[in-house]
């Protein structure tokens, strides 16, 4: 009933939080425009001549043409698509390693502890975007290649910080009782303690997309991300030669999609600590 009560108290702040509704609004909107594309039922013939080479913004066409005269407006929803794909992708791989490895290392401590540890500090050690790199470059160009990326590269700060909290959960009243009460050690650890650190869980998706994007776009621009089709890295790497002949719109229109996205992202993420996390309860 607690627990039942801290959720229910950290959704009351979250829907009084005008400014992270508003964010929240975003990136659901951000997410139905990536289901219908991913559909086909938008953006579908981005491929496609819609104009003459480099159309301005108009109102036929919101953020102009590029140089083939394809829609950028078309071209940014794809990108959309790709965006929160990777996103997705990235937390589906890199949440389970890190709450499992976390919750192991924290619970059992001794040479599993010690295995987990050198594992996440060899992993933080090299530059994220350097880890990227190479293993992009071994499996070869592409979106999949990114998710796998990413995937298992992301996961070290959640298995930091889920091991920290299980290290505190474990000698608590509660899994002292539900051993007590003959529960294994399994069953303390995923029954018991886990669900009281969701919440770290819930926060750390949130900068997990934001990280995500930020990476895709990166490999992108470098040519080693999405290939053969739109991504906000690629846009603007198109839209540097485009610059020289005062063809501003694709960079614009690229830069102003992800910075909405991670503004939004952001300020969920702050609004979901601040609702969930007990220590900040009243402040």
């Amino acid at each position: 009933m607690k627990s039942n009560s801290l959720w229910k108290d950290a959704f009351y702040r979250l829907s009084k939080d005008k400014l992270a509704l508003c964010a929240l609004f975003i990136v659901v909107i951000y997410f139905l425009v990536a289901v219908m594309s991913g559909a086909g039922w938008i953006a579908s013939s981005w491929s496609q001549e819609v104009g003459a080479s480099n159309l301005a913004p108009s109102l036929d066409h919101l953020f102009g043409t590029d140089i083939f005269g394809r829609s950028v407006f078309q071209k940014l929803i794809r990108g959309t698509q790709v965006a929160m794909s990777v996103g997705v992708a990235a937390a589906v791989i890199a949440i389970p390693i890190g709450v499992i490895l976390g919750a192991l290392a924290g619970y059992f401590g001794g040479w599993v502890d010690d295995f987990v540890t050198w594992l996440y500090t060899t992993f933080s050690s090299v530059p994220n975007i350097m880890l990227l790199i190479s293993i992009t470059l071994i499996l070869g160009k592409g979106i999949f290649s990114v998710y796998v990326a990413l995937g298992a590269t992301s996961w070290v700060n959640l298995c930091r910080l889920i091991r920290g909290e299980v290290m505190k959960h474990k000698e608590r009243e509660y899994v002292q009782a539900a051993g007590a009460i003959g529960g294994g050690h399994f069953r303390k650890l995923f029954r018991h303690i886990l669900p009281n650190v969701g919440h770290i869980i819930i926060i750390n998706t949130s900068m997990q997309f934001q990280v995500a994007i930020k990476s895709e776009v990166i490999l992108s621009y470098l040519g080693l991300g999405v290939q053969g089709e739109p991504s906000w890295g690629t846009m603007i790497d198109d839209a540097k030669l485009e610059l020289v002949r005062g063809v501003w719109w694709q960079l614009a229109g690229a830069t102003i999609a992800m910075f909405l996205i991670l503004l939004a992202f952001n300020i969920l993420g702050d609004a979901l600590r601040d609702a969930l996390d007990p220590k900040l309860k009243g402040k």
